[in-house]
């Protein structure tokens, strides 16, 4: 059953498993690692039990395909991207409590003890069907092996699996037009067998549990996608493969096929928190089986229909685990106003930002989630990454936590001064920022991380006001007393900002305590504390000069970063355009025998009846000649008169609709399709000079 109370025991927070043939990208990390994480600091500051747990999804067609193009094993590419990508997310501030890895023994396991249990159950259908094959690679067509067009949307470039234009999931035998990826050609069908999930078997339970139960909860467009699958009729899912790599199916029969990726892969939470537990000595048990836990996955728009109909049938079907609370999946995020693609590198990757922007995770902590994808697909740039880091981050944040280091430093050599009488001002200060960590808890628990970091924002925002109202450094000169006092509220503040930027901005949490002298306070400031107490920092306790907690970014920093993107874009350019194979090989002496000259068209005309033609009489040299050229569709008569060509002029002549063409121009075509003149690059070259 799903956790309905509103104060659960513990919370096992997932983060949906990253494919391990590329690194983690900002796509990634606004979709799904950020938000998450700043939901398991969260939890963690209210001093709530919590496993946050994630891992490499090492297997699938995908990794296959990148093993086969980087002429390695599937082992090498998973242990490749295995490698990066944890260290990424650790070095990023992913605070998972485990992060594991589907290859791993502990995962087949599991993975293949919960299929056995549902086979032997009889829970599976095992049933011979027509599936794609390759007979040239002699290979079924899983997934990512198969393209052709989406019978839902009608994108020519659907995967087998699923449609990465409109989202639908789907069989590869259901694709229109199918091509193999490891061919070119097209497929036939075999027969085959495979194990089945009835998914049809518990619409009638899925209806009540989503469409009821979880109607005014979860996000609409998670809603949204269960309903529209639930509606058209439910139908059973393979959950085996006609592959090679991945783990082998337990079964009778099951030789040569494995386990399918999306059946194997969400049961990597439940065998990563098993891990967690040998590694802690803890129980694993209660925080998948504990009706009292709350169960919360993490996940782009692409799962929803895998983690929210699926796996819970899965889950129902095993009878023993709990089932989501939530499935707050995100939408897209694109890049620069285009679709982030692993494949084309049209992405900004996760290791290379740590290398180029060292000790500033946190601002794109910040600006991916000041411009998360909640509810639409939004568009990062690096221009409002420049304006949200210099106009937010360094103005508004670390402005105010500088003003009030620098004047308790310059007054007070870094003691908290006394506070006097609390004017009304001070006392409506102190009452709105006891207001804020429940505001920004609300949002957090909403799931509405964008709201809640412009609410945590507000805060500094607060200060700031505060401290332009009095100014102490002018107070100073007038009334040292009440300077104290401004400064001792104005340090609270920043108390408050140390403990409220922790799930948002933990770098900067961290610095910014140190700062604070966090340690030597007898008793440590907490979030569940802040709404009745904010007189964290006693007086009389000494802190730290404050270093800037942000920088500047400049544009320079910016135009490299566009420009690597531009070379990107120019590359990609080159790789898609259409190149004709190379024609059979001919000798020198054929070569030799064409004649290829400098001419000049001296005039032109439209053929008549005719879209293609154009009638040109060019000088070569020799002669002035007529030349009937397929270039109307191109060029207007008018625009190519005293154009410079290559010609070929001993061509047999050819009779075109009436007109006797004496040769050949040469053209070629560019990037868009257009026929280009081939000229001859010395203008001093007369004409009739041989081309050789």
């Amino acid at each position: 059953m799903a956790f309905t109370s509103t104060d659960p025991k513990r919370y096992t927070i997932t983060a949906a498993l990253p494919y391990t043939n590329g690194p983690v990208h900002i796509g990634h990390l606004a979709g799904v690692y950020i938000p998450a994480d700043i939901y398991a600091r969260f939890q963690r500051l209210q001093n709530r039990d919590v496993v946050f747990v994630c891992g490499s999804d090492e297997h699938g067609v995908p990794i296959t395909i990148s093993a086969k193009k980087e002429g390695v094993t599937p082992q090498e590419i998973v242990d490749k991207y295995h490698t990066i990508i944890k260290q990424s997310f650790a070095d990023f501030g992913i605070s998972f409590d485990n992060y594991s890895r589907t290859s791993a023994k502990i995962h087949h396991e599991t993975a293949s003890e919960f299929f056995t249990t549902l086979n032997e159950r009889g829970d599976f259908i095992e049933q011979v069907s027509a599936q794609l094959y390759d007979p040239e690679a002699e290979q079924f067509l899983a997934d990512r092996f198969v393209v052709g067009t989406c019978p839902k949307c009608g994108n020519e470039e659907s995967y087998g699996d699923q449609c990465e234009r409109c989202g639908t999931s789907h069989n590869a035998t259901d694709l229109i037009n199918p091509k193999s990826t490891l061919s070119g050609s097209a497929p036939v069908q075999k027969e085959t067998k495979h194990w089945f999930l009835p998914l049809d078997r518990y619409e009638s339970w899925l209806k009540t549990w989503i469409l009821d139960s979880h109607r005014h909860d979860w996000k609409t467009n998670v809603y949204g996608q269960c309903k529209s699958w639930i509606d058209d009729g439910l139908r059973p899912r393979a959950v085996t493969r006609d592959l090679d790599w991945g783990i082998p199916v337990p079964a009778q029969g099951g030789e040569g096929k494995v386990l399918y990726v999306w059946f194997d892969a969400p049961i990597g939470y439940i065998s990563a928190t098993k891990e967690w537990g040998e590694q802690t000595g803890k129980d694993w048990t209660p925080y998948w089986k504990d009706s009292e836990t709350k169960l919360v996955h993490f996940i782009g728009k692409d799962n929803i229909v895998f983690h929210c109909i699926i796996f819970p049938s899965m889950l129902k079907a095993e009878g023993q685990y709990i089932l989501p609370d939530n499935v707050p999946a995100n939408e897209f995020l694109n890049l620069e106003g285009n679709k982030i693609s692993t494949s084309k590198n049209w992405a900004v990757w996760l290791h290379e930002y740590l290398e180029e922007f060292p000790g500033q995770q946190d601002v794109l902590r910040y600006v991916l989630t000041a411009n998360a994808p909640e509810t639409k697909d939004n568009d990062f740039t690096w221009a409002d990454f420049q304006a949200r880091n210099n106009n937010e981050l360094v103005a508004v944040f670390g402005n105010f936590v500088n003003r009030v280091s620098v004047l308790t430093q310059k007054y007070y050599d870094g003691v908290v001064p006394k506070a006097g009488l609390l004017t009304q001002t001070d006392q409506n200060t102190i009452n709105e920022l006891r207001a804020y960590p429940a505001v920004i808890a609300s949002s957090i628990e909403k799931y509405r991380f964008r709201e809640a970091q412009t609410e945590f924002m507000n805060v500094a925002r607060l200060g700031n006001k505060y401290l332009a109202d009095a100014e102490p450094w002018k107070l100073v000169k007038t009334d040292p007393e009440r300077t104290q006092t401004v400064l001792f509220v104005a340090l609270q503040i920043t108390a408050a900002l140390a403990v409220l930027a922790e799930p948002f901005l933990p770098h900067t949490s961290a610095k910014l305590k140190d700062t604070l002298s966090f340690d030597a306070l007898a008793t440590k400031p907490t979030w569940p504390e802040m709404t009745h107490e904010v007189y964290w920092l006693p007086e009389g306790h000494q802190i730290t000069q404050t270093p800037l907690l942000f920088s500047r970014i400049e544009d320079e920093q910016m135009a490299f970063q566009r420009n690597k993107l531009e070379a990107t874009k120019n590359k990609n350019a080159l790789m898609t355009t259409s190149v004709t194979p190379q024609k059979e090989t001919i000798a020198f002496e054929d070569f030799a025998k064409m004649d290829l000259r400098v001419g000049t068209i001296t005039a032109a005309h439209k053929m008549p009846k005719a879209n293609k033609l154009l009638v040109l009489k060019v000088d070569t040299g020799l002669d002035v000649r007529t030349i009937v050229s397929g270039i109307a569709e191109h060029y207007a008569p008018e625009e190519i008169i005293g154009q410079r060509v290559s010609v070929l002029i001993n061509l047999a002549e050819r009779n075109l609709r009436g007109e006797t063409s004496q040769g050949m121009i040469l053209m070629a075509q560019n990037n868009d399709g257009r026929l280009i003149f081939v000229q001859p690059n010395d203008t001093d070259c007369p004409n009739g000079a041989v081309i050789s």
